[in-house]
C-alpha cells in the first residue's frame, strides 16, 4: 500500500468536495456523503479537518491564493491600467468557467447552511477584487486613459458584472459559461 505525502489526503478531500459542488442537483453535501464519495469513514475526514467549515475554509484559501496570485502576476507584468483591468476580469471569468464548484463557493451559494463567517470571508474576497480593479483603474487614470472621478463607479460596475456572470453560471446549472461574449462586454465597460 502506497503511503501518501503530507497534505495529499487533505488536497484529495478538498478536490472531492469541489467536484461534489459541481453537481447541478441541489443536494446538501454532508461529511457522510463526502466520506462515502472518497471511500473513507467520517472519522478519517476529521483527522484532516476539525469540521466541514474547515473544509470550506480550505477551498476558500485555495480560491484566494489562486485569484490574488494571478492578480499580482497581472499587475506586475502589465503596466497599462486598462489592460490590467481587462486581464483581471478575464481571469476571474476564466477561473469560474474552469472551476464551477468553486464558483458556488465564490458567490456564497455553497455556504448558505454553513458557518456565517465563511460567507463574510467571501464578501471580503469580493471587496478585495473590487479594490484590485480600482487600483488598475487608478493606473489608467494617471495615464490619462479614463477620468479619475469614474474609478469607483467603474470598479463597482465591473465587479457587479463579474458577480452577475458567476451567479448566472451557477443558477443555470453551469450552462451559461461566464466567458461567453465577455471580451466585447469587458471592452465596452472599459471604453
Amino acid at each position: 500500500m502506497a503511503t501518501s505525502k503530507p497534505g495529499e489526503k487533505k488536497l484529495h478531500i478538498l478536490q472531492t468536495l469541489a467536484s461534489m459542488l459541481e453537481n447541478p442537483k441541489e443536494e446538501k453535501i454532508t461529511t457522510a456523503s463526502l466520506a462515502a464519495r472518497i471511500g473513507v469513514s467520517e472519522a478519517a475526514l476529521y483527522r484532516h479537518f476539525a469540521s466541514k467549515a474547515q473544509m470550506f475554509e480550505g477551498l476558500i484559501e485555495f480560491i484566494e491564493g489562486s485569484v490574488f496570485g494571478l492578480i499580482n502576476q497581472i499587475t506586475t507584468q502589465q503596466e497599462n491600467g486598462l489592460i490590467q483591468a481587462r486581464e483581471i476580469v478575464t481571469m476571474l471569468l476564466s477561473f469560474s468557467s474552469r472551476n464551477p464548484g468553486m464558483t458556488k463557493v465564490m458567490i456564497g451559494h455553497a455556504l448558505i447552511n454553513e458557518d456565517e463567517r465563511l460567507q463574510l470571508r467571501m464578501n471580503q474576497f469580493v471587496d478585495r477584487i473590487e479594490l484590485a480593479i480600482k487600483q488598475s483603474l487608478r493606473v489608467a487614470a494617471v495615464a490619462g486613459q479614463i477620468n479619475e472621478a469614474e474609478i469607483a463607479l467603474r470598479a463597482n460596475l465591473i465587479t457587479s458584472v463579474v458577480l452577475g456572470r458567476w451567479q448566472r453560471f451557477v443558477k443555470t446549472s453551469f450552462k451559461h459559461d461566464p466567458l461567453e461574449n465577455s471580451a466585447q462586454q469587458i471592452a465596452f465597460l472599459l471604453s
